[in-house]
């Protein structure tokens, strides 16, 4: 008879003990410092080096160059009608691939295309931002 409640009592301590420990655990690998990233290439040198309105769509066209960096970009355009920012500005943005670029490659370029813009308002373009593109694993 011993042995029966014995099983149950080695169980129910198993039990006990691995609902005490794994939260325990959990808080220790969750509050654990995060591993510093790897480091990688410095970003590329954007800018804008051409803004225009095309004649046939009447898009805002961006010609974006960057050089240096290493791997391949997402550079987010952005398009005004004023250079600053002013709380009534008209704003757009749009998104641009830079593909494979290295630090010994001429300057790469590609365009971003606007919104259609109004005729009276000349616009402005500028990098609003640049970032590694994610990679599909």
């Amino acid at each position: 008879m011993a042995l029966k409640w014995q099983g149950w009592a080695v169980g129910l301590v198993a039990l006990a003990g691995l609902l005490v420990f794994a939260p325990l655990g959990l808080y220790v690998w969750a509050s654990s410092p995060a591993r510093p990233p790897a480091a990688s290439a410095p970003p590329p040198e954007v800018r804008v080096t051409d803004c225009r309105i095309d004649p046939a769509s009447r898009r805002v066209l961006a010609v974006v160059e960057a050089r240096g960096g290493q791997g391949s970009y997402v550079v987010t355009v952005e398009f005004r009608d004023r250079r600053p920012s002013l709380p009534d500005a008209r704003t757009s943005r749009s998104l641009a691939r830079l593909p494979g670029l290295t630090p010994d490659t001429p300057p790469a370029r590609t365009e971003a295309i606007g919104p259609v813009w109004p005729p009276s308002t000349p616009p402005w373009c500028g990098v609003a931002a640049v970032a590694p593109e994610p990679t599909h694993d």
